[in-house]
């Protein structure tokens, strides 16, 4: 009898990461930096834990790579102007994305995203 539960939470766990978030789509983040504020849009791509896609703003347009693990998502591009950019952030529910980020030598900041499609 004391198997069951064991058994039960097995299974539960087993559905939340077959139930794990799909973050494709196009996003709208508001970044805030050292050196000023401004928004982004990407449009991601996920593939199991591996994102890809583009951004558009006020750098230009540039491929974005990264990865989803978990709720921890963390993508990257690369411009002349800023050199390598990276954002870190984590899941706050289905459809926004809290969490920091770097524009190489333009400084570092938060960002907020939501998902508009």
């Amino acid at each position: 009898m004391r198997l069951l539960p064991v058994v039960f939470l097995g299974l539960m766990l087993s559905a939340l990461t077959l139930a794990a978030a799909d973050i494709s789509g196009t996003w709208s983040a508001s970044v805030a930096l050292d050196a000023g504020s401004g928004t982004a849009t990407f449009v991601l791509k996920q593939t199991g834990e591996t994102l890809s896609g583009s951004y558009s703003g006020a750098l230009g347009e540039a491929k974005v790579t990264g990865s989803l693990k978990g709720d921890v998502v963390e993508w990257s591009f690369e411009t002349e102007d800023a050199g390598k950019v990276v954002y870190k952030g984590k899941l706050d529910g289905a459809a926004k994305i809290k969490g920091s980020v770097e524009y190489g030598q333009l400084g570092k900041g938060n960002f907020t995203a939501e998902k508009t499609k």
